[in-house]
């Protein structure tokens, strides 16, 4: 019988040192914030970068005007060696990303990199003097530039056509 004395006493340890551990495992889960929003993305300023792509590329750097300031830019880089790429990230004001996207890379697989793999539609949208052809699927839809010679350019996100065309509206190439 003194064995299982032995054992039950185990056990009951065992169990108490369980009940123990959930305990400091629920007190320290109180402790710990917890936040169900999204972080706020800090606004860039692109004015630096957006001179130095249009001095260096060997094409009208794109850049919006007159956006309202509910849109928001996130990221931008000029890469010179890797064929005169341009990048502008923005955040719309419903919290969906867009991004323009420009290069000398070959048009094909530029389109593929910048568009997440969207395939092309046969929708075009003329949007102020210029047409633009709709990808879709993949990751982003895209908006891409027709009639350039020598670059293409992308707009393309998470965010829908309507802002997509929006934001092509107040694209500027210069």
């Amino acid at each position: 019988m003194a064995g299982t004395n032995g054992k039950q006493k185990t056990v009951r340890d065992m169990i108490l040192s369980l009940a123990l551990i959930g305990l400091a495992a629920g007190f320290i889960y109180l402790l710990v914030p917890h936040d169900d929003h999204a972080p706020d993305i800090q606004r860039v300023d692109y004015r630096v970068e957006l001179l130095t792509a249009r001095r260096a590329a060997s094409y009208p750097v794109a850049a919006p005007q007159g956006l309202p300031s509910s849109w928001k830019a996130t990221s931008v880089r000029f890469q010179g060696e890797a064929g005169d790429r341009w990048h502008l990230g923005y955040q719309t004001p419903d919290g969906q990303y867009v991004q323009i996207e420009q290069s000398t890379q070959k048009r094909a697989d530029f389109i593929d990199d910048a568009s997440q793999g969207a395939s092309a539609t046969k929708t075009t949208e003329k949007i102020g003097d210029r047409t633009w052809t709709h990808y879709t699927g993949g990751r982003y839809d895209a908006l891409v530039l027709d009639g350039t010679t020598g670059s293409t350019t992308v707009v393309a996100g998470t965010a829908s056509f309507t802002e997509l065309t929006k934001m092509a509206a107040a694209l500027k190439l210069s």
